[in-house]
């Protein structure tokens, strides 16, 4: 009976918290203060070109930025549609760049593929655009921080 009861409490509590979220007609996000029931405009899309130098890196071990897009490539346990570019000797044929040695090491020892623990690249490498930020932000490189590093 008490677990009855306290299901319907907690019914009771979701069902108020959504009600009260229902009447607020506006949420502040990213696409500004647009009622919930109204179309946003279309994003304006950017499409990645990569600069003729490379992206540069904010710091010394930044891993590589991606310079296209990766929407809908399979990545699971089972299969890593980047190596079927990056990993050796597709990458010849391909020409993209290999996928580091550093990426062939598992605890301490060379296997002939890619660790597990490297396996899934967008935990580390992230496709890259030339877009304005989404939110205001002050971020410098190392390199940027006038003298808070010396050699």
């Amino acid at each position: 009976m008490a677990r009855i009861s306290m299901i319907g409490l907690t019914l009771a509590g979701v069902l108020a918290a959504t009600t009260a979220f229902a009447q607020s007609d506006t949420v502040k996000s990213l696409r500004g203060e647009i009622n919930i029931d109204e179309a946003g405009s279309t994003p304006l899309v950017n499409k990645q070109a990569k600069p003729a130098n490379g992206f540069a890196r904010a710091y010394r071990q930044q891993p590589p930025l991606i310079p296209h897009k990766v929407d809908g490539y399979q990545v699971n346990k089972n299969f890593n549609k980047c190596l079927s570019c990056h990993s050796w000797p597709q990458n010849v044929q391909y020409k993209a760049p290999k996928v580091s040695e550093t990426h062939y090491e598992s605890r301490g020892k060379e296997t002939d593929d890619v660790a597990a623990s490297r396996w899934f690249c967008t935990q580390c490498h992230v496709p890259q655009v030339d877009a304005p930020a989404l939110v205001p932000n002050a971020f410098k490189n190392a390199r940027e921080l006038d003298g808070a590093f010396s050699n």
